[in-house]
């Protein structure tokens, strides 16, 4: 009985954290989804090598509330900015070709990364429901620091801005709800 009841509590654990997990999907495929769908895109650019990266990925996106939000209200695409993925995206290809699958490391950075302007890791890029890019965001944040950016893109907030005050007094008001 006993052993019934450990099993039925693991398997219930098992699949409660597997739902609060982030789906995370190509670009490609989140744009198919899109047309099914229409939601914005979260996408998560990061590289093997970045230490901030791998904290965003443990603290931030394993937080219950972040990865419930994300799976929720976007398609989550993760983009290595050094790898060799090839992107189509508004009828462009993107490659990689000064990748070189033998470097340890550092490697050649990503055409699309750079059609983006990402210029550190991690940077997280969103993009419309029509696959436009809309901003991005720059560097490891904590759960309760993404939040303000996941809402704020989420309910259009950020189209109101027109000067860099306004996005501050946005920021000094906005509470945050999710838990460290």
């Amino acid at each position: 009985m006993k052993k019934q009841i450990l099993l039925v509590v693991a398997v219930l654990a098992s699949t409660l954290s597997s739902s609060q997990q982030i789906q995370w999907m190509s670009l490609e495929e989140a744009i198919a989804a899109q047309k099914i769908t229409p939601k914005k895109i979260f996408m998560d650019v990061y590289t093997d090598w970045c230490g901030p990266c791998k904290l965003l990925d443990k603290r931030t996106f394993q937080n219950p509330d972040v990865s419930k939000y994300i799976s929720e209200h976007y398609y989550a695409v993760k983009f290595n900015a050094e790898g060799q993925e090839e992107i189509n995206f508004f009828n462009q290809t993107y490659t990689n070709p000064s990748y070189d699958p033998n470097r340890k490391g550092r490697n050649g950075t990503h055409q699309f990364t750079q059609y983006l302007g990402v210029k550190g890791y991690p940077t997280m890029v969103f993009f419309s429901e029509n696959g436009a890019p809309i901003m991005p965001v720059v560097g490891y944040l904590k759960p309760q620091q993404l939040e303000l950016y996941l809402k704020m893109i989420k309910q259009g907030d950020y189209q109101v801005f027109s000067k860099p005050e306004d996005f501050e007094k946005y920021q000094k008001s906005f509470i945050s709800r999710f838990r460290g």
